[in-house]
């Protein structure tokens, strides 16, 4: 059975009680059960994708564009004005190849590979299942799309056979289910990605600081009854990084090495016990985490964590992960979309990249291109069904945040999580009015 965590507050003051909240976990739709990847092509998941957004394309254009024709790619006619609904491809000279990573093998002095590979020469293709066809025009820059978006474009034929785009019309924000009203009451999610437990710039002072924090073990009367208002804690991933030149195609590990291996998880797993026996605990898998690499990643074995799982607070979740609390609904990955977004295209901020996948239904676009995925053989998991209250990512450079209205009275907090274990920053989020702000544990030692 597993054991209840404690939910109250201690305070020289008197004891305060932890407040509560409705958690419901969303997470069905990136759960593998009985798929498999023998014979599987990453078509199949094109297809799906194509064929979800395209009928929701479909649905808008009637009212946005009603006196225009809709032309497959191979029924274009030269100067005929219409609109054309597909897949964008994006041909990129610096993009990385198996050729490339061959002749890095075979050659005396490494490649240098860069942070981004875009190139001015970059251009932007549609496909349907009837052709594809280069696309030019202003309204479209190269330097925004990715290869695997679905959009409708305005525009018509050239005579060499290009489409000129006059007007783009992306999926937009999904309807959302109403948020609460403001109850009055503040209640707080906090999350925290990075943590990199077992790293070199990993600062064990700085999580327990973090952990005594919002457990209500610091500060007086006023920061113990802020702490008694949390009711989430989410980890977005990265939660151990495991000593380097370890993992480096060894097959067979001493026994040294293997205990070295293990040090950083049961670390971990002291460190989470201390909050789940007082605060409800998702953790998710990131890149660097035990866990499968493509997305969408799977839960971590509870049998990593044997102190912390026996806590009925204590889920480990998938990434992406979906949930609602309270009927806020929140989404959020580890990092890995955005950070390949970034490598194929350019935007101001993290949180641009982030109102970007969602104006475009799609959590990951870039996969499977560029970006690891599972082959789903009739879905495509990362379609953005319903438009989240919060859309956080972890494992990025600093926090930022924004909020944006869409045209249907949707609203959304975007929230950049920095990685912990460099910045000592985690993030709060107040679920009455979706205002956030950010949590410093950094100190200094004195010579």
């Amino acid at each position: 059975m597993a054991a209840a965590a404690a939910m109250d507050v201690d305070s020289s003051y008197g004891v305060l009680q932890r407040k509560q909240a409705v958690y419901r976990s969303s997470d069905e739709g990136f759960q593998i059960q009985k798929e498999m990847y023998r014979g599987q092509q990453y078509s199949q998941i094109y297809f799906a994708r194509l064929h979800l957004l395209r009928t929701l394309l479909y649905s808008l254009i009637p009212s946005l564009k009603p006196d225009l024709p809709i032309c497959t790619v191979l029924g274009l006619e030269e100067g005929k004005e219409c609109i054309v609904v597909g897949t964008l491809y994006k041909h990129m000279k610096l993009k990385p190849s198996i050729l490339e990573e061959y002749s890095k093998e075979r050659s005396a002095s490494p490649l240098v590979r860069p942070q981004n590979f875009m190139h001015s020469d970059d251009y932007l293709v549609l496909e349907d299942e009837s052709g594809r066809v280069k696309l030019c025009g202003a309204h479209l820059l190269p330097s925004v799309y990715v290869t695997g978006i679905v959009v409708a474009l305005q525009g018509k034929e050239n005579g060499a056979g290009d489409f000129i785009v006059d007007d783009i019309l992306e999926a937009g924000l999904p309807q959302q289910i109403e948020k609460p009203l403001n109850s009055g009451d503040d209640k707080f999610v906090v999350f925290v990605s990075g943590l990199s437990v077992g790293g070199q710039s990993s600062n064990p002072l700085h999580f327990q600081l973090f952990i005594d924090h919002i457990t209500g073990h610091l500060g007086d009367e006023k920061e113990q009854g802020i702490a008694a208002q949390i009711v989430q804690v989410v980890l977005a991933g990265n939660s151990v990084e495991y000593p380097s030149g370890l993992l480096n195609g060894q097959q067979n590990l001493s026994s040294k090495d293997q205990l070295r291996l293990s040090e950083p998880i049961k670390e971990l797993d002291i460190l989470l016990t201390q909050i789940a026996a007082g605060l409800p605990l998702d953790i998710m898998p990131g890149s660097n985490d035990p866990a499968n690499f493509a997305l969408p990643q799977q839960p971590l074995h509870r049998c990593l964590f044997p102190g912390s799982s026996l806590y009925n607070t204590f889920r480990s979740c998938t990434n992406p992960h979906s949930f609602e609390i309270d009927n806020v609904k929140f989404i959020g990955t580890s990092g890995q979309n955005i950070d390949d977004l970034a490598k194929y295209s350019d935007a101001k901020s993290t949180t641009e990249f982030m109102e970007r996948t969602l104006r475009w239904r799609h959590l990951a676009p870039t996969a499977p291109n560029t970006l690891g995925c599972y082959p789903f053989t009739d879905r495509d998991p990362f379609f953005i069904e319903t438009c989240p209250h919060v859309y956080f990512a972890g494992n990025q450079d600093k926090y930022e945040t924004d909020l944006i209205k869409g045209s249907e009275g949707q609203v959304v907090r975007f929230i950049s999580i920095p990685r912990f274990a460099e910045t000592g920053t985690a993030v709060m989020l107040n679920l009455r009015n979706l205002e956030c702000h950010a949590l410093s544990f950094q100190t200094q030692i004195g010579s």
